[in-house]
């Protein structure tokens, strides 16, 4: 088959061509178009496929296998025709974005912590980045303002094919040993490594690089990171937030930390108080109740409540007491208790699930969960298993 020139890897970037179809085969997802030329990046080394239109047909994905690009389409393509093609340039722009600002962060990370980069994709919202040794908040801080003043410096990128043969005398990064020719790809003041992805220019296009979330991954760490457009998408998204939440707490969004430490302790404090009248409550309703074997219907009670007035009646009454509440959904929700030496609750448990439709389960002298059933089926279980 005739070779695909590959516009993509062109600076100033080629995002407008003209090709000819080499080829348009039916598969189950479209057609698999074949150009003698293509500006369309394939999906590889993490970063995804371009987008964008090929004559009236929109190109859905990219594929390299073998050597040959195939380009998904929704419609087929005349073999031997002209067409023209058009790459979608904002979502060209961010992958750029992304994969450019991820080789200065990773460049960064590696020359300051010896960090490898084992792992890398770029998703819709975020990419990711595995090291292969853990780094802490503070050197991840460290990493991204260093990573954030290439940036700022705006320096040409470089992106240079070498021979087998001149890979020997030069300092870079790569995930494998590697066969020439091979194109590497330079950030002054960050990073070379071997890359087939497309790039940006200078450094400044990237625009801003932003750590969003750090967590420990296998042996190492992992990122979620945003560059360019995304990382000013996610400071409109907690700037908004934050804001909301200001206006919420009637506080600036300066001091928004210490008015949400202030509510948490009010909003504690509350909650004693409320525990403690709860359990003066529960202790005047399991007096109320009859002497062995209560169930209890009250409104409105939480898991833990309901826990509560189990163990309330539980330590007032005899034989087996079981607390019950409705469910906002539909249902009941119940615990049932037992302070009875040698108690096993769980047979009882089991059988009411498989009685009324049921979960739940626990420990031998209380167990807990709901069932679809009303109280007049409830009732009506209760009083067969427990008869004068």
């Amino acid at each position: 088959m005739e070779h695909t020139e590959k516009l993509y890897y062109a600076q100033p970037p080629v995002l407008e061509f003209t090709a000819r179809v080499l080829e348009c085969e039916a598969d189950k997802n479209g057609w698999q178009v074949v150009l003698d030329r293509t500006a369309f990046y394939p999906e590889g080394g993490g970063q995804p496929a371009d987008q964008g239109l090929l004559g009236g047909a929109r190109v859905l994905d990219v594929h390299e296998k073998a050597g040959v690009i195939r380009h998904l389409t929704d419609r087929p393509l005349d073999p031997g025709s002209g067409v023209e093609g058009r790459v979608d340039a904002a979502r060209r722009l961010d992958l750029t974005q992304q994969h450019s600002g991820e080789h200065i962060l990773s460049g960064l990370l590696h020359s300051m912590f010896g960090a490898e980069n084992v792992g890398f994709h770029i998703g819709a919202d975020y990419l990711l980045m595995d090291l292969s040794v853990p780094v802490d908040a503070e050197g991840l801080a460290k990493a991204e303002e260093a990573a954030n003043r290439v940036v700022w410096q705006d320096v040409p990128t470089e992106a240079v094919w070498y021979e087998k043969e001149q890979l020997a005398s030069l300092t870079y990064r790569s995930k494998k040993e590697l066969e020439g020719p091979v194109r590497l790809v330079t950030m002054p003041g960050a990073d070379c490594c071997a890359c087939c992805g497309t790039h940006v220019q200078r450094t400044g296009q990237v625009g801003q690089i932003k750590i969003i979330d750090h967590i420990k991954y296998k042996t190492g760490t992992r990122l979620q990171v945003v560059c360019g457009g995304r990382a000013l998408a996610y400071h409109r998204l907690l700037d908004g937030q934050c804001r909301r939440a200001g206006a919420a707490l009637s506080a600036p969004v300066e001091g928004l930390a210490a008015a949400v430490e202030r509510q948490k302790g009010e909003l504690e404090a509350a909650k004693f108080r409320l525990t403690g009248l709860e359990n003066q409550l529960f202790a005047l309703w399991a007096a109320g109740e009859g002497a062995k074997n209560p169930l209890v219907c009250k409104p409105g009670l939480s898991p833990d409540g309901l826990r509560r007035l189990a163990a309330a009646l539980s330590q007032t009454r005899a034989g087996v007491c079981c607390a019950v509440s409705e469910k906002e959904d539909g249902g009941l929700a119940y615990a049932i208790a037992c302070a009875g030496e040698g108690a096993d609750l769980r047979p009882l448990c089991k059988e009411l699930n498989a009685a009324l439709d049921g979960r739940g389960g626990g420990k031998p002298g209380f167990v807990q969960g709901s069932c679809s059933a009303d109280m007049d089926a409830l009732r009506a279980f209760w009083a067969r298993q427990f008869t004068e």
